[in-house]
């Protein structure tokens, strides 16, 4: 082969390789959706995933949403402020972390929790061969594992979005009440006014989708983990990573399946 082709070569390798881990990752995806309404189901499992994805995850959630709705008021205060438009905090604030805030950080705060950890565990079930021992059991491990994570995640991260929504708001709230002066009912009237249906609806349909991605990642990296600690770590750190860039350009599809006009 020339030495002109040789590039050429090297880019339609690694096209490849990258069309065929999407199509792996497809197939592992559709596996996974059909198998959620084909029996067993492992209820206990189910309700362990909900536990630990759902109600452990709530902390870092609303800790994150507190903070990063005081920090918006005070820019959009101090950004306002330059063009006399300090009455449109609370609005903005509001449809801001609906919209956007709300489900893009809470599907990245649980992306770093539950991802990292559902492809450790399952990573390490691999390693130790417990997934082998499943198959001799007769139990499908797509069945056993990845369902119920994936069908928890999917129901229970809209609800810690909604949840961090009410916190972020009332993050800005307590901010423009106590630091910036504004009367207390007037910003949660302003707040109530500007906010829509289809805001929050966006919001909990993003949150609903990032919680499918944030677990399917998990299990898609623990299933392929590599032997040993090595590669219990490096499924572990591309879990996280692969969730966290899927979020984000999920988010701009469905951001522009929702307010494009």
């Amino acid at each position: 082969m020339s030495g002109v082709l040789l590039p050429l070569a090297a880019l339609g390798q690694g096209v490849l390789a990258v069309l065929a881990l999407v199509g792996r990752l497809a197939l592992f995806a559709a596996s996974a959706v059909s198998h959620l309404v084909r029996p067993p189901f492992y209820l206990r499992e189910f309700a362990q995933q909900v536990v630990q994805i759902g109600w452990l995850s709530l902390p870092v959630v609303g800790l994150t949403a507190l903070f990063t709705g005081g920090a918006l008021a005070l820019q959009i205060y101090s950004g306002g402020a330059r063009f006399s438009a300090e009455a449109v905090v609370p609005s903005i604030v509001a449809i801001g972390m609906v919209r956007e805030l709300g489900p893009v950080l809470g599907g990245l705060m649980v992306a770093a929790r539950v991802a990292s950890s559902i492809a450790a565990e399952i990573g390490t079930m691999k390693v130790t061969e417990q997934i082998d021992a499943l198959v001799t059991l007769s139990t499908n491990p797509t069945k056993y594992l990845v369902v119920p994570r994936v069908l928890a995640a999917t129901l229970a991260v809209p609800v810690l979005v909604g949840v961090g929504d009410v916190i972020g708001i009332m993050g800005g709230f307590i901010v423009g009440v106590t630091r910036l002066d504004f009367n207390a009912a007037a910003y949660l009237k302003n707040t109530a006014d500007f906010l829509e249906v289809g805001d929050v609806a966006s919001g909990l349909v993003k949150g609903a989708a990032f919680g499918f991605i944030v677990a399917l990642m998990g299990c898609w990296h623990g299933m392929n983990s590599g032997r040993g600690a090595q590669g219990v770590g490096r499924a572990t750190k591309a879990a996280v990573v692969g969730a966290s860039v899927m979020i984000f350009a999920a988010n701009y599809v469905l951001t522009e399946v929702f307010f494009a006009r």
